[in-house]
């Protein structure tokens, strides 16, 4: 599924305008990546949380130079599903 599709999906199941369902998607991503970006953790129940995770720094390797590098501590956003999503998700969908 891609941002379209859940315009699309917006669109229909809200009855809004298609421009006015992608503007309203674009407005949730924009403040997830600023809540983030501040180091504010978002929760939302039943579905997840989008997180900061801090990575420590670590020693990692450039093969094609073969030397090693140091690859500073640095954070990362992070999306933790709520238990009744995996729940959800676990029991609906079939493996092939």
């Amino acid at each position: 599924m891609t941002k379209a599709d859940i315009v699309a999906d917006i669109a229909v199941e809200t009855g809004l305008e298609r421009n006015e369902a992608l503007k309203a998607v674009e407005a949730f991503m924009t403040s997830i990546k600023s809540s983030l970006s501040k180091g504010e953790n978002v929760y939302l129940r039943g579905f997840g949380s989008f997180i900061v995770k801090e990575r420590a720094e670590k020693t990692g390797r450039n093969i094609s130079k073969n030397t090693t590098i140091i690859i500073p501590a640095h954070n990362i956003p992070s999306f933790k599903p709520a238990k009744t999503f995996v729940d959800e998700v676990k029991t609906s969908v079939k493996v092939k």
